[in-house]
């Protein structure tokens, strides 16, 4: 099962387009987004998508009504963190990664944890935890708009550069 991964997309409606094109043609089977989408409108385009969309709040989403009812037409969202398990694969998506106590989660046993908030695309491995940011998707603070994919079944992610 291949997931989508998006972050921070802020009201950035061309970039949000771009990412719904790239996971429908990489035919993902579901999206996950680490927050701050911030304004409801954003869901019409995300609205394009081939598969659902599980997102958290970021801190930046103010009108967290209007986006949970926007939402509900495709997917959910939820206070962060939240835990969900695909493929057998245990999952943790949050926005905030200070949040964050490894040496706790790791005793929770998570396969993958997905964060958002810092705007920096990383992919990292700790034992037998993957950790992904998959950056900033509007691109309005780094300049470098940025989703992610992960193959669940060979737990191989990468990150992935929208155009400028």
């Amino acid at each position: 099962m291949i997931i989508g991964l998006m972050s921070d997309s802020h009201d950035n409606l061309p970039k949000i387009k771009q990412a719904v094109e790239f996971f429908n043609k990489k035919k993902v089977k579901l999206v996950l987004h680490a927050g701050d989408f911030v304004a409801p409108f954003v869901v019409r385009e995300l609205e394009k998508l081939s598969c659902p969309l599980i997102g958290v709040f970021g801190n930046n989403d103010g009108e967290r009504e209007g986006l949970k009812k926007a939402i509900e037409k495709i997917g959910e969202i939820h206070p962060g963190p939240w835990e969900l398990e695909q493929e057998g694969k245990k999952i943790l998506l949050l926005h905030d990664p200070s949040t964050l106590n490894l040496k706790k989660l790791k005793k929770k046993r998570y396969d993958l944890i997905i964060y958002g908030h810092t705007h920096k695309a990383e992919i990292r491995k700790e034992q037998n935890l993957l950790l992904i940011n998959p950056g900033e998707c509007a691109g309005w603070l780094t300049h470098r708009p940025t989703i992610a994919w992960i193959n669940l079944e060979e737990i191989k992610a990468e990150i992935v550069e929208l155009s400028p």
